[in-house]
């Protein structure tokens, strides 16, 4: 069985806590399970939660959930971008998937509910990875 690590925004708790509960569900569809769940403030507090996770070893991927609602600046669009390029870099140096399943940014709390499938997403790419690569 894959055994998946999940990192998950506290910000827009309604709407992750949502995405969690897909997630899980898939996860069993797809024969994996979410062994390890670390609740982070927000999207852009997941590198350093990734980081310590994927030097544990318990887990042979991570996804991530979360969502960046537009704001009244560009906020939105720095917290995403940056977020997207650690959590790229940190899957890169240990080797191992991690998976994007943070919606935003230049969204609104609607389309936001829209899309809470993004953490089936994430688990689907997460297990596809693993399955591919190792």
């Amino acid at each position: 069985m894959i055994k998946l690590g999940a990192i998950v925004s506290e910000f827009n708790f309604d709407i992750t806590s949502m995405m969690l509960e897909l997630a899980k569900e898939h996860a069993k569809f797809l024969d994996a399970e979410i062994t390890e769940i670390i609740p982070v403030p927000g999207v852009y507090d997941m590198p350093l939660a990734i980081k310590k996770m994927l030097e544990k070893d318990e887990v042979d991927a991570i996804i991530t959930l979360g969502v960046v609602i537009e704001g009244a600046t560009d906020h939105d669009q720095i917290v995403v971008q940056h977020a997207a390029r650690k959590i790229t870099d940190l899957s890169l140096e240990y080797d191992k998937p991690v998976t994007l399943g943070i919606s935003g940014p230049a969204m609104t709390r609607l389309e936001a509910h829209e899309r809470v499938e993004y953490g089936k997403r994430a688990v689907e790419a997460a297990v596809k990875l693993v399955k591919r690569l190792y």
